[in-house]
């Protein structure tokens, strides 16, 4: 769930998108298991959910998949 009311907020696909855009934020490119490694060493967070937030972020045109590497849009 994007905002959940029944459950902790760091588990809602909102707060987890926001820790995958700071990892983002702070290294230009990454492959898809490097940055859910980078992410995993942050947050707890389930392959399936990390999917998720990527979805989210690209939904809102924050990050795209460019030759097998996760990026910001510019």
């Amino acid at each position: 769930m994007l905002l959940p009311d029944n459950i902790h907020p760091e588990n809602s696909i909102y707060y987890n998108g926001a820790v995958v855009l700071q990892v983002l934020q702070n290294n230009d490119k990454l492959e898809m298991l490097e940055l859910y490694k980078r992410v995993k060493e942050k947050q707890d967070m389930s392959f399936p959910v990390f999917v998720l937030c990527l979805d989210w972020l690209y939904l809102i045109n924050i990050a795209e998949l460019i030759r097998e590497k996760v990026e910001l849009c510019s």
